[in-house]
Protein backbone atom coordinates (compact mmCIF):
# COMPACT_ATOMS: atom_id res chain seq x y z
CA UNK A 1 0.00 0.00 0.00
CA UNK A 2 0.83 3.49 -0.83
CA UNK A 3 0.99 6.14 1.67
CA UNK A 4 -1.48 8.37 0.44
CA UNK A 5 -0.16 11.98 2.07
CA UNK A 6 2.30 11.17 -1.38
CA UNK A 7 -0.52 12.27 -3.49
CA UNK A 8 -2.62 15.54 -3.62
CA UNK A 9 -5.64 16.33 -5.94
CA UNK A 10 -5.56 19.76 -7.73
CA UNK A 11 -8.48 21.10 -9.60
CA UNK A 12 -9.69 24.71 -10.20
CA UNK A 13 -12.53 23.67 -7.83
CA UNK A 14 -15.50 22.99 -10.44
CA UNK A 15 -17.18 20.02 -9.15
CA UNK A 16 -16.87 17.72 -11.81
CA UNK A 17 -13.36 18.49 -12.03
CA UNK A 18 -12.56 18.81 -8.48
CA UNK A 19 -14.63 14.96 -8.40
CA UNK A 20 -12.84 13.18 -10.98
CA UNK A 21 -9.31 14.50 -9.67
CA UNK A 22 -10.33 13.15 -5.76
CA UNK A 23 -11.97 9.80 -6.66
CA UNK A 24 -8.94 8.51 -8.69
CA UNK A 25 -6.39 9.87 -5.90
CA UNK A 26 -8.70 8.75 -3.23
CA UNK A 27 -8.29 5.12 -5.21
CA UNK A 28 -4.27 5.29 -5.14
CA UNK A 29 -4.04 6.52 -1.69
CA UNK A 30 -6.48 4.00 -0.21
CA UNK A 31 -7.41 7.07 1.69
CA UNK A 32 -7.73 10.51 1.69
CA UNK A 33 -5.06 12.46 -0.10
CA UNK A 34 -4.06 16.05 0.18
CA UNK A 35 -6.37 18.72 -2.36
CA UNK A 36 -5.26 22.10 -3.78
CA UNK A 37 -8.24 24.08 -5.26
CA UNK A 38 -6.20 26.61 -7.36
CA UNK A 39 -7.34 30.19 -7.97
CA UNK A 40 -6.67 31.28 -11.32
CA UNK A 41 -5.09 34.33 -13.16
CA UNK A 42 -4.96 36.24 -15.61
CA UNK A 43 -3.37 35.67 -17.96
CA UNK A 44 -2.65 32.20 -17.31
CA UNK A 45 -6.45 31.41 -17.04
CA UNK A 46 -6.76 31.61 -20.82
CA UNK A 47 -3.03 30.51 -21.85
CA UNK A 48 -3.45 27.18 -19.67
CA UNK A 49 -1.86 24.34 -19.41
CA UNK A 50 0.55 26.39 -21.96
CA UNK A 51 3.82 27.57 -19.45
CA UNK A 52 4.69 30.90 -19.93
CA UNK A 53 7.27 33.06 -17.59
CA UNK A 54 5.72 33.56 -14.07
CA UNK A 55 3.12 30.49 -14.30
CA UNK A 56 4.15 30.00 -10.79
CA UNK A 57 1.95 32.47 -9.44
CA UNK A 58 -1.00 31.48 -11.71
CA UNK A 59 -2.89 30.26 -9.26
CA UNK A 60 -2.48 31.79 -5.95
CA UNK A 61 -0.72 31.23 -2.47
CA UNK A 62 -2.15 27.54 -1.82
CA UNK A 63 -0.76 26.51 -5.03
CA UNK A 64 2.79 28.34 -4.35
CA UNK A 65 3.08 26.21 -0.93
CA UNK A 66 2.14 23.39 -3.30
CA UNK A 67 4.71 23.96 -5.14
CA UNK A 68 7.11 24.38 -2.58
CA UNK A 69 6.59 21.46 -0.56
CA UNK A 70 5.30 19.37 -4.13
CA UNK A 71 4.12 15.97 -3.52
CA UNK A 72 5.14 12.44 -4.74
CA UNK A 73 2.30 12.09 -6.93
CA UNK A 74 -0.05 15.19 -8.76
CA UNK A 75 -3.89 14.08 -9.82
CA UNK A 76 -5.24 17.42 -12.10
CA UNK A 77 -8.30 17.17 -13.92
CA UNK A 78 -8.99 20.22 -16.04
CA UNK A 79 -7.44 22.88 -18.16
CA UNK A 80 -6.06 24.77 -15.32
CA UNK A 81 -4.73 22.24 -13.27
CA UNK A 82 -3.04 20.57 -16.23
CA UNK A 83 -0.91 23.65 -16.07
CA UNK A 84 -0.53 23.28 -11.93
CA UNK A 85 0.67 19.53 -12.71
CA UNK A 86 2.64 20.57 -15.41
CA UNK A 87 4.46 22.83 -13.41
CA UNK A 88 4.77 20.18 -10.39
CA UNK A 89 6.47 18.02 -12.85
CA UNK A 90 8.72 19.67 -13.17
CA UNK A 91 9.69 20.30 -9.34
CA UNK A 92 10.02 16.27 -9.11
CA UNK A 93 6.54 15.48 -8.89
CA UNK A 94 4.98 12.50 -10.78
CA UNK A 95 2.06 14.12 -12.31
CA UNK A 96 -1.63 12.22 -13.37
CA UNK A 97 -3.22 14.25 -15.55
CA UNK A 98 -7.52 13.73 -16.12
CA UNK A 99 -8.92 14.92 -19.43
CA UNK A 100 -7.37 15.81 -22.97
CA UNK A 101 -5.14 18.77 -22.57
CA UNK A 102 -5.25 19.97 -25.51
CA UNK A 103 -1.51 19.24 -26.18
CA UNK A 104 0.87 16.46 -26.12
CA UNK A 105 0.53 13.76 -23.38
CA UNK A 106 4.11 13.96 -23.09
CA UNK A 107 4.20 17.09 -20.82
CA UNK A 108 2.64 14.57 -18.22
CA UNK A 109 3.75 11.11 -16.30
CA UNK A 110 0.28 9.65 -17.31
CA UNK A 111 -3.11 11.09 -18.85
CA UNK A 112 -6.45 9.66 -18.10
CA UNK A 113 -8.62 10.41 -21.10
CA UNK A 114 -12.04 9.07 -21.74
CA UNK A 115 -12.30 7.03 -25.00
CA UNK A 116 -14.64 9.84 -27.02
CA UNK A 117 -12.16 12.09 -26.53
CA UNK A 118 -9.97 9.99 -29.17
CA UNK A 119 -6.70 10.94 -27.43
CA UNK A 120 -3.87 8.52 -27.73
CA UNK A 121 -0.04 7.66 -26.90
CA UNK A 122 1.99 5.43 -24.81
CA UNK A 123 1.16 7.18 -21.68
CA UNK A 124 -2.39 7.79 -21.97
CA UNK A 125 -4.87 5.51 -20.18
CA UNK A 126 -8.45 5.49 -21.42
CA UNK A 127 -11.70 5.42 -20.11
CA UNK A 128 -15.09 4.83 -21.16
CA UNK A 129 -16.72 7.29 -18.91
CA UNK A 130 -15.48 9.90 -16.27
CA UNK A 131 -14.00 8.83 -12.64
CA UNK A 132 -15.92 9.09 -9.95
CA UNK A 133 -16.04 7.63 -6.31
CA UNK A 134 -19.47 5.62 -6.85
CA UNK A 135 -18.59 1.37 -6.31
CA UNK A 136 -20.46 -1.22 -3.48
CA UNK A 137 -18.31 0.15 -0.43
CA UNK A 138 -19.50 4.15 -1.48
CA UNK A 139 -23.20 2.54 -2.16
CA UNK A 140 -23.72 0.88 0.52
CA UNK A 141 -22.37 4.13 2.81
CA UNK A 142 -25.06 5.91 0.73
CA UNK A 143 -27.83 3.63 1.74
CA UNK A 144 -27.61 3.47 5.04
CA UNK A 145 -26.75 7.81 5.55
CA UNK A 146 -30.25 7.88 3.86
CA UNK A 147 -31.78 4.62 5.25
CA UNK A 148 -35.41 6.51 5.09
CA UNK A 149 -35.47 5.79 1.44
CA UNK A 150 -35.96 2.21 1.63
CA UNK A 151 -39.21 2.54 3.08
CA UNK A 152 -40.55 4.17 -0.28
CA UNK A 153 -43.08 2.51 -2.53
CA UNK A 154 -41.21 0.43 -5.53
CA UNK A 155 -39.98 0.22 -8.47
CA UNK A 156 -38.10 3.12 -6.73
CA UNK A 157 -37.52 5.44 -9.70
CA UNK A 158 -34.54 8.12 -9.54
CA UNK A 159 -34.68 11.08 -11.60
CA UNK A 160 -31.54 12.76 -12.34
CA UNK A 161 -31.75 16.16 -14.20
CA UNK A 162 -29.47 18.51 -15.62
CA UNK A 163 -29.55 21.18 -18.02
CA UNK A 164 -28.43 22.72 -21.42
CA UNK A 165 -25.15 22.28 -22.31
CA UNK A 166 -22.51 23.28 -25.92
CA UNK A 167 -23.37 19.69 -26.98
CA UNK A 168 -26.98 19.35 -26.13
CA UNK A 169 -30.51 21.56 -25.34
CA UNK A 170 -32.16 20.48 -22.29
CA UNK A 171 -34.21 22.95 -21.58
CA UNK A 172 -38.24 22.89 -20.15
CA UNK A 173 -40.00 21.62 -23.34
CA UNK A 174 -37.69 19.16 -23.18
CA UNK A 175 -38.05 18.61 -19.48
CA UNK A 176 -41.52 17.66 -20.03
CA UNK A 177 -41.19 15.63 -22.68
CA UNK A 178 -39.02 13.27 -20.57
CA UNK A 179 -41.72 13.91 -17.60
CA UNK A 180 -44.42 12.57 -19.56
CA UNK A 181 -42.46 9.14 -20.09
CA UNK A 182 -42.10 8.64 -16.46
CA UNK A 183 -45.84 9.68 -16.26
CA UNK A 184 -46.63 6.63 -18.37
CA UNK A 185 -44.25 4.49 -16.54
CA UNK A 186 -45.46 5.71 -13.40
CA UNK A 187 -48.81 4.75 -14.54
CA UNK A 188 -48.55 1.66 -15.54
CA UNK A 189 -45.89 0.62 -12.81
CA UNK A 190 -46.75 2.47 -9.85
CA UNK A 191 -43.87 3.10 -7.48
CA UNK A 192 -42.03 6.50 -6.49
CA UNK A 193 -40.21 9.28 -8.01
CA UNK A 194 -36.63 10.11 -6.17
CA UNK A 195 -35.56 13.19 -8.10
CA UNK A 196 -32.74 15.81 -7.95
CA UNK A 197 -31.76 18.72 -9.96
CA UNK A 198 -27.87 19.89 -11.20
CA UNK A 199 -26.26 22.96 -10.29
CA UNK A 200 -26.32 23.85 -13.76
CA UNK A 201 -30.27 22.61 -14.18
CA UNK A 202 -32.07 25.82 -15.19
CA UNK A 203 -34.62 27.58 -12.42
CA UNK A 204 -37.54 27.18 -14.63
CA UNK A 205 -37.06 23.20 -14.72
CA UNK A 206 -35.96 23.00 -10.89
CA UNK A 207 -39.85 24.73 -9.95
CA UNK A 208 -41.73 21.98 -13.03
CA UNK A 209 -39.50 19.49 -11.20
CA UNK A 210 -41.13 20.46 -7.46
CA UNK A 211 -44.33 21.01 -9.09
CA UNK A 212 -44.75 18.07 -11.25
CA UNK A 213 -44.20 15.69 -8.32
CA UNK A 214 -45.06 17.61 -5.34
CA UNK A 215 -48.27 14.63 -4.39
CA UNK A 216 -46.10 11.67 -6.12
CA UNK A 217 -44.49 9.57 -3.51
CA UNK A 218 -40.57 10.12 -2.96
CA UNK A 219 -38.99 13.14 -2.71
CA UNK A 220 -37.80 16.17 -5.30
CA UNK A 221 -34.63 18.08 -4.18
CA UNK A 222 -34.21 21.16 -6.11
CA UNK A 223 -31.17 22.94 -4.31
CA UNK A 224 -29.86 23.67 -0.67
CA UNK A 225 -32.70 25.00 0.50
CA UNK A 226 -34.63 21.61 0.59
CA UNK A 227 -31.78 20.41 2.75
CA UNK A 228 -28.90 18.15 2.07
CA UNK A 229 -28.72 16.66 -1.08
CA UNK A 230 -29.82 12.98 -1.11
CA UNK A 231 -28.01 12.22 -4.49
CA UNK A 232 -25.86 9.57 -2.75
CA UNK A 233 -29.58 8.06 -1.36
CA UNK A 234 -30.91 8.37 -4.89
CA UNK A 235 -28.49 6.18 -6.39
CA UNK A 236 -28.24 3.71 -3.85
CA UNK A 237 -31.74 2.76 -3.40
CA UNK A 238 -32.92 3.18 -6.85
CA UNK A 239 -34.29 0.17 -9.21
CA UNK A 240 -34.06 2.31 -11.93
CA UNK A 241 -32.54 5.62 -12.81
CA UNK A 242 -33.66 7.82 -16.06
CA UNK A 243 -31.83 10.92 -16.69
CA UNK A 244 -31.18 13.94 -18.99
CA UNK A 245 -28.40 13.31 -21.17
CA UNK A 246 -26.14 16.49 -20.74
CA UNK A 247 -23.71 15.24 -18.39
CA UNK A 248 -20.97 12.57 -18.94
CA UNK A 249 -20.15 12.80 -15.44
CA UNK A 250 -23.92 12.19 -13.88
CA UNK A 251 -24.45 9.24 -16.59
CA UNK A 252 -20.97 7.85 -15.65
CA UNK A 253 -22.08 8.00 -12.19
CA UNK A 254 -25.24 6.49 -12.76
CA UNK A 255 -23.69 3.32 -14.79
CA UNK A 256 -21.64 2.52 -12.12
CA UNK A 257 -24.69 1.51 -9.88
CA UNK A 258 -26.83 -2.13 -10.57
CA UNK A 259 -29.98 -0.17 -11.68
CA UNK A 260 -30.74 -0.20 -15.62
CA UNK A 261 -30.05 3.43 -17.24
CA UNK A 262 -32.53 5.02 -19.36
CA UNK A 263 -31.06 8.54 -20.95
CA UNK A 264 -34.05 11.10 -22.25
CA UNK A 265 -32.84 11.37 -26.01
CA UNK A 266 -29.39 10.32 -26.82
CA UNK A 267 -29.53 11.26 -29.95
CA UNK A 268 -30.29 15.19 -29.01
CA UNK A 269 -26.73 15.04 -28.28
CA UNK A 270 -23.48 15.71 -30.52
CA UNK A 271 -19.62 16.10 -30.17
CA UNK A 272 -17.78 14.31 -27.81
CA UNK A 273 -20.92 13.03 -25.31
CA UNK A 274 -22.84 12.06 -28.47
CA UNK A 275 -19.64 9.54 -28.84
CA UNK A 276 -19.92 8.75 -25.41
CA UNK A 277 -23.59 7.45 -25.46
CA UNK A 278 -23.13 5.90 -28.36
CA UNK A 279 -20.58 3.67 -26.74
CA UNK A 280 -23.05 2.83 -23.61
CA UNK A 281 -25.91 1.99 -26.03
CA UNK A 282 -23.88 0.07 -27.68
CA UNK A 283 -22.48 -2.34 -24.48
CA UNK A 284 -25.90 -2.22 -23.03
CA UNK A 285 -25.35 -0.31 -20.35
CA UNK A 286 -28.02 2.24 -21.06
CA UNK A 287 -31.04 2.63 -22.84
CA UNK A 288 -32.73 5.37 -24.66
CA UNK A 289 -35.93 6.02 -22.07
CA UNK A 290 -39.09 5.42 -23.60
CA UNK A 291 -42.12 5.18 -21.84
CA UNK A 292 -41.89 1.34 -20.46
CA UNK A 293 -38.63 1.62 -18.22
CA UNK A 294 -38.09 -1.73 -19.12
CA UNK A 295 -35.75 -3.85 -16.73
CA UNK A 296 -32.85 -5.34 -18.24
CA UNK A 297 -29.34 -6.96 -16.98
CA UNK A 298 -26.68 -4.30 -15.96
CA UNK A 299 -23.06 -4.73 -15.04
CA UNK A 300 -22.11 -1.69 -13.13
CA UNK A 301 -19.16 0.48 -15.24
CA UNK A 302 -16.49 1.22 -12.70
CA UNK A 303 -13.12 2.58 -14.58
CA UNK A 304 -11.34 4.17 -10.89
CA UNK A 305 -10.33 1.35 -9.78
CA UNK A 306 -9.01 -0.04 -12.89
CA UNK A 307 -7.19 2.89 -13.68
CA UNK A 308 -5.80 3.11 -10.24
CA UNK A 309 -4.18 -0.17 -10.73
CA UNK A 310 -3.03 0.60 -14.11
CA UNK A 311 -1.20 3.56 -12.61
CA UNK A 312 0.20 1.77 -9.75
CA UNK A 313 1.88 -0.66 -12.22
CA UNK A 314 3.01 2.50 -14.60
CA UNK A 315 4.41 4.45 -11.84
CA UNK A 316 5.79 2.04 -9.65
Amino acid sequence: MIDYAQFCAVSDGRAGNARQAGALAAALAEGEPGRCTLAPRAPWRWLAPRRFPGSASAFGDNFVRLLAAPPDIAIGCGRQAALATRLLRARGAKTVQILDPRIDPVHWDIVVAPLHDGLSGANVITTLGSLHPVDDAWLARARAQFAALEALPRPRTALLVGGGSAHVRFDLEAFEALASLLDAALARDGGSVLATASRRTPVEIREALRERYRDAPGLAWRDEADGPNPYPGLLAWADRIACSPDSVNMVSEACATRAPVHVFEPGRVHGRPRRFLDALLANGRIRAMDATLAPFDVEPLRETARVAAEIRLRLA
